[in-house]
């Protein structure tokens, strides 16, 4: 039999990932393929870094967390987001990472269009997570 563990167990997991990241971190949209593990080195072109807010994600409710706030940065470079990562504050260490798709393409993380022009404005309007095991 899997785990199973109470809503309250799953909320609990996803807000230790907000206090674990810490304040204002930092994501950034890559092309290519994600790295093996967030401990392997970036991989890919840096399209667009963005500082997120200080209280950059909802409290859990249900299982679920979502983004807080404003999500968006100016990119630096062209070219198709294929994935993200997520570092602390100081852009270099790596929390969390995933796949970057266009609306419909089953990513971790969804733009209505991920194809980025250099000097393009980048909004991320929707992020949520959610804790397995339910």
């Amino acid at each position: 039999m899997a785990l199973q563990y109470s809503t309250t167990v799953r909320n609990a997991q996803l807000d230790a990932l907000e206090t674990a990241v810490g304040t204002a971190p930092v994501l950034k949209l890559r092309t290519g393929a994600p790295p093996a593990t967030c401990g392997t080195a970036d991989a890919g072109t840096v399209l667009v870094s963005m500082t997120l807010p200080s209280d950059w994600m909802a409290n859990a409710a249900s299982g679920s967390k979502g983004k807080s706030g404003t999500w968006q940065g100016t990119a630096s470079a062209g070219g198709t987001a294929a994935h993200w990562r997520l570092y602390a504050s100081d852009g270099t260490t790596c929390h969390a990472q995933g796949t970057v798709s266009a609306t419909g393409g089953g990513g971790d993380l969804v733009l209505d269009n991920n194809v980025i022009a250099s000097g393009q404005v980048v909004t991320i309007s929707a992020f949520d997570v959610s804790a397995a095991n339910a």
